[in-house]
């Protein structure tokens, strides 16, 4: 009996110190979650302008001669820029990032941002001879838009090249702070528009100078902007888990404490019993 009680009160004990780390967590989510918000709006608001401009470039007819249009037939590999978070403890919202690049069937090269990416798909023969050794890692809560830059620079290199017949980029889209889902968007080549109505605009310089100098600043916005939306969906991802880890160890709480004053309760009256009996003999 004595046996019970301890192990009772050892993990009531221990469901007390997950509530308060769950609930410490869920009050930090809570505090980015404005600001990640507010980011990831931004960010759409530019891609929506910079979409439009590039459909609008797109039909022209002089930007169909454009390489950005052609896809590399002598290159098979598929650049997958992969956005997960820097941490877990956020349900499935890392989980469904790499399941939807596991169930690929292509040649797939994968360029990871953020810790949980980059641990699963980045290799380091240095880890094998130095166990301290840290890898450099692009973060996704502190990614900035001159790594973009970098980024949609060497990814056009490649694409030019022909190393890379097309790019794209896994993300999680913000649906609301309930419903994160998993996406991928095309980035190369280009695709064309649905509408091919003859643009009728007056572009200076000419359609195509104006489309090899702004597929640059599209591809690196893209990439920024989806890496600010991945965050948000990480951070309300983790809210809700924590939210929800919360409930279920308050209520692990209540019935233990429930059973342990029975088990109390019902040690207090076998003694009772034993100390009458005693007497009455």
């Amino acid at each position: 009996m004595a046996k019970d009680i301890r192990a009772l009160r050892k993990r009531i004990k221990s469901f007390d110190s997950t509530l308060h780390l769950t609930g410490a967590m869920g009050l930090v989510a809570s505090s980015k979650m404005r600001k990640a918000t507010d980011a990831m709006l931004e960010g759409r608001k530019y891609m929506k302008v910079i979409d439009g401009i590039v459909d609008d470039l797109s039909k022209c007819a002089d930007c169909k001669r454009s390489l950005f249009f052609k896809e590399n037939e002598d290159s098979e590999v598929t650049k997958l820029i992969v956005i997960a978070g820097d941490r877990g403890l956020c349900g499935g919202y890392n989980a469904n990032v790499f399941r939807m690049v596991r169930d690929m069937e292509e040649n797939i090269s994968v360029v990871p941002i953020g810790k949980r990416a980059f641990d699963r798909y980045a290799n380091d023969e240095l880890d094998d001879f130095d166990p301290d050794y840290e890898r450099e890692y692009d973060s996704s809560e502190r990614y900035t838009y001159d790594q973009a830059v970098e980024l949609a620079n060497t990814l056009i290199e490649e694409f030019k090249e022909g190393k890379t017949g097309r790019v794209g980029i896994v993300y999680n889209k913000y649906v609301s702070i309930l419903t994160q889902e998993p996406r991928v968007k095309w980035l190369l080549p280009l695709s064309k528009p649905a509408d091919q109505a003859q643009e009728k605009g007056i572009f200076e310089p000419d359609p195509l100078t104006l489309l090899d100098d702004i597929v640059p600043q599209y591809l690196a916005g893209t990439i920024y902007s989806l890496v600010k939306e991945s965050f948000a969906c990480e951070v309300a991802a983790r809210r809700m888990a924590m939210d929800s880890a919360t409930k279920n160890a308050t209520e692990m709480i209540d019935d233990l404490t429930l059973e342990y004053n029975r088990v109390r309760q019902g040690k207090i009256t076998q003694e009772i019993t034993e100390i009458v009996a005693g007497a009455g003999s």
